[in-house]
């Protein structure tokens, strides 16, 4: 049990970093920005695989040993508490004042076989297990137990523990999920295979071929803020297909509003705005480049790059031309602000939309067959020299304007689309988790609210009748067991009573007709 809790203790420690730390699985965009920011502490972090804290190796070793901690403490206490369960409460010990609670319940002019039948039934009465025990002399014993519950609640808590590890381990086996940023417009829609996911999981149970064939098409976000910058609403509408079963619908994604459909769940996650870029190269020809910026702060001031690599291309065979590809970084921000720096807006909502661009020309680096991201300029080609910087940088260009480049093209701002992140998300693990956790709240009610106490009562026999004496014995601390068994006594007395005027009336007096009676007396 000592090992399990300091397992516990380390999981919950471990899972500080996937708190604090963004997560891939979550949050991608969240991730590159950490990394453009901090690029050495985010090396570090990613051999850690803090990124990705809950899908680790150490992660994951640290539950197993838990559950396999808390197997073999829960088995052996199932067994044990099971025998506990059809084991009679125990006889009386010899001394009752060496119990922490003893009284002296009085003397009946009765016979102690009817006395310890009534004390029975009263004790039953309270909920108590109870057996009588027959002793040399005529004595009569009645051992009454109450609390075992505690140890039910306690075992339905732990095994509980276990069922929540077996739904993680269920959902990470038979579960995926994948994030990907969806921008608006007919003709940027996505589906779920694993090659149009910007990140995804898949468990090592599953196959590409499992997952289900949805696509997703962004019609329109809205979001509502403050003039403080604070955001209200977020809403998004989205038409799903699924080619399948040939079905399709539409609903609106908000925070707490998932898409449900039948084997995957889509979340929205954030959203941010899409600059659209189109650029004239020499031959005259122009391309259109639809970016996601990644926002960088609560304004919405967002970072990203547009790439041009079929720029000034052969015009009569069309192949590249490796040294005059195209590529501009820039910052968007949808309110510049009237003074202070052009490059942190002054409001998330685009009031005054304005978008500083950096121009650079040469190799983009694109057919090495290196993965680079698509929401910065290949620094590695920057690096190296095969794609330079143009001299003109940070150019601020409103919705509609132009941009003259040294070599006579051009690039113009031609505005906006809002894009959002989304996540596509299976775990068939939920409902067990979600079961285990009721029962975890179950049994924590019996586990911190019962106690398991003992209480007995042994009837003498004397030439009058009999005497009867009580003791009581908490197993664990329990400040309230004195006035419980303050009151066990008095009820006893007011049974005792009753028994004693039965033997002299031959009949119930009133007011002891039954033993709920004589407890109330």
């Amino acid at each position: 049990m000592r090992t399990a809790l300091v397992l516990l203790l380390l999981l919950a420690v471990a899972a500080v970093p996937g708190s604090v730390l963004p997560q891939r699985s979550l949050a991608p965009e969240q991730v590159e920005a950490y990394r453009r920011d901090k690029p050495a502490l985010a090396e570090w972090f990613d051999r850690f695989g803090l990124f990705d804290a809950y899908a680790s190796p150490w992660f994951a070793a640290i539950y197993l040993l838990l559950f396999t901690s808390l197997i073999g403490c829960v088995l052996p206490r199932l067994g044990e508490h099971a025998r506990a369960l059809r084991r009679k409460p125990p006889a009386a010990p010899r001394n009752f004042r060496r119990l922490p609670a003893h009284a002296e319940v009085g003397d009946a002019p009765a016979e102690a076989r009817p006395v310890g039948e009534r004390l029975q039934q009263l004790m039953r009465s309270r909920r108590y297990r109870v057996v009588a025990y027959s002793e040399d002399g005529g004595h009569v014993t009645v051992a009454a137990e109450k609390g075992h519950l505690k140890e039910t609640g306690n075992l339905l808590f732990h095994a509980a523990l276990l069922a929540v590890l077996a739904g993680v381990a269920f959902g990470y086996g038979w579960g995926w999920s994948g994030n990907r940023i969806l921008v608006a417009g007919p003709d940027t829609g996505f589906c779920t295979g694993l090659q149009q996911f910007d990140e995804y999981a898949l468990g090592p149970r599953l196959g590409a071929e499992d997952l289900p064939g949805y696509c997703l098409q962004l019609e329109r976000f809205d979001a509502d803020f403050l003039d403080t910058g604070q955001p209200t609403t977020f809403q998004a509408d989205v038409t799903w297909t699924a080619p399948r079963a040939a079905r399709t619908g539409r609903q609106r994604l908000e925070v707490n509003t998932p898409l449900r459909l039948d084997g995957a769940n889509v979340y929205l996650l954030g959203h941010g705005y899409a600059p659209i870029l189109r650029y004239t190269d020499r031959q005259g020809r122009a391309q259109t480049s639809v970016s996601a910026f990644l926002p960088v702060d609560g304004m919405l001031t967002s970072e990203g790059a547009a790439l041009f690599p079929d720029a000034n291309a052969d015009g009569t065979s069309g192949a590249r031309s490796t040294d005059a590809q195209v590529a501009f970084s820039g910052v968007y921000v949808p309110t510049v602000p009237t003074s202070g720096p052009l490059a942190l807006s002054a409001h998330p909502a685009e009031r005054a939309p304005g978008l500083l661009l950096t121009a650079y020309r040469g190799d983009l680096g694109l057919d090495n067959g290196v993965p680079q991201s698509v929401y910065q300029i290949p620094r590695r080609a920057v690096d190296d020299g095969r794609l330079i910087q143009l001299p003109e940088a940070n150019t601020l260009l409103r919705p509609g304007e132009r941009w003259i480049l040294d070599d006579g093209t051009s690039v113009e701002f031609l505005g906006t689309r809002r894009w959002i992140s989304i996540t596509v998300r299976h775990d068939p693990g939920e409902p067990v988790v979600l079961a285990a956790v009721i029962g975890i709240m179950t049994g924590l009610v019996p586990m911190l609210g019962v106690r398991r106490r003992r209480i007995w009562f042994r009837v003498l026999p004397t030439s009058s009748g009999c005497t009867i004496t009580a003791g009581g014995l908490p197993r664990v601390d329990y400040p309230g067991f004195a006035a419980e068994f303050a009151a066990a006594v008095a009820a006893a007395r007011g049974a005792v009573g009753a028994v004693a005027s039965v033997r002299a009336t031959g009949g119930p007096p009133a007011g002891t007709a039954s033993v709920a009676d004589g407890v109330r007396s």
